[in-house]
């Protein structure tokens, strides 16, 4: 409901119109002097918010771009690192005596013309490294090479891992 007015239009400075509230009392409305009765609600609004500097067009334009932009990096990134240059695994091991471990590891490559360095760990029974060695691994026709390594450990280990591989 539209609060009531008392006065007259002209004594205040703006012009009054009477309108029927919901109550059925007249209720006097007050609408400022630089706005004439014939103007409509679009004009309105078109002179309280100015026009955007920016072309609409041009704004999802440029925000597609950006979003297809995004999406492409973000698919040749993912399409890319999913498939490390090299990758190794530990296939088996077998505790030799209590200083010594052979270790059998699966180097997947995707170029095999390229040399590899392997790191492996040897670990005791409380997780604590009792060798390493760093193990090279040469170029081959195959992508998938298998190479077992007898590492020379400080006491008994129960478990061997790859650390890393990296191209030589």
């Amino acid at each position: 409901m539209l609060p009531r007015s008392t006065g007259s239009g002209p004594s205040t400075g703006q012009a009054r119109d009477v309108h029927l509230g919901p109550d059925g009392h007249t209720t006097q409305v007050s609408q400022p002097q630089d706005q004439t009765p014939s103007e409509t609600a679009a004009e309105r609004l078109q002179r309280r918010y100015p026009p955007s500097r920016f072309p609409r067009p041009l704004l999802i334009a440029l925000i597609v771009a950006g979003v297809t932009v995004a999406m492409t990096w973000l698919i040749w990134s993912a399409l890319l690192h999913s498939r490390p240059a090299v990758a190794a695994q530990v296939a088996a091991y077998t505790v030799v005596s209590d200083t010594s471990i052979r270790v059998t590891i699966t180097v997947d490559r995707r170029d095999p013309s390229r040399p590899v360095t392997c790191r492996l760990l040897a670990q005791a029974a409380d997780f604590q490294p009792v060798a390493e060695q760093q193990v090279p691994i040469g170029a081959s026709a195959a992508r998938l090479v298998d190479t077992t390594v007898t590492l020379t450990t400080l006491r008994r280990a129960t478990s061997a891992t790859v650390k890393g591989c990296t191209l030589a």
